[in-house]
């Protein structure tokens, strides 16, 4: 019977209850308004503000770092070119050092070679001459004997195969003409 008597109370209209807790509702509205709410209103603000400026200084830390990141790219893309342009020139510069090198040994060769075949012809041209001097010699002994003495046939044999004996050898044996 409690339950029912309790539960008939709340359903009673009391207007003395209805007009305390309007005047009690008010009066902490009010002193909530005059004191908490606008402390409380501040701080809301001035944490929308922050949140506001964290935001904006996330936008602009985001900005930097992707120019910073673009500035960087552009930097490793320039160096790459400088890289590659460097390697160009310096194949280049091998390639330029390597056929300086083959034209200076090419022309040395020749130089070489045409010494070579000037000290050829020069030994050639003072062999010569030495075995014109020879044959010179040789025919102005073979005269001189000649005149000296008259000969027959067996000593103007004797003297030719003594002539030829004298004369230089060939690699082979066999004497120069």
């Amino acid at each position: 019977m409690n339950t029912l008597l309790l539960a008939a109370s709340f359903l009673e209209v009391r207007p003395g209850l209805i007009f305390w807790t309007l005047i009690t509702f008010i009066l902490v509205a009010f002193v909530l308004r005059w004191k908490a709410w606008g402390p409380i209103l501040a701080l809301v603000e001035e944490r929308e503000k922050q949140i506001a400026s964290a935001i904006e200084s996330a936008k602009r830390e985001r900005a930097e770092a992707e120019k910073l990141l673009a500035d960087q790219k552009t930097a490793i893309a320039e160096a790459r070119r400088e890289a590659a342009e460097m390697m160009n020139r310096n194949k280049q510069d091998v390639e330029k050092y390597r056929e300086e090198l083959m034209a200076k040994s090419r022309k040395e060769a020749e130089d070489f070679k045409a010494q070579a075949r000037r000290e050829i012809e020069d030994q050639k041209t003072k062999a010569i001459a030495e075995v014109r001097a020879m044959a010179v010699d040789l025919a102005m002994d073979v005269a001189s004997k000649l005149i000296n003495e008259r000969m027959d046939d067996a000593k103007h044999r004797a003297l030719a195969e003594q002539f030829v004996k004298g004369l230089p050898t060939t690699p082979g044996g066999t004497p120069r003409a």
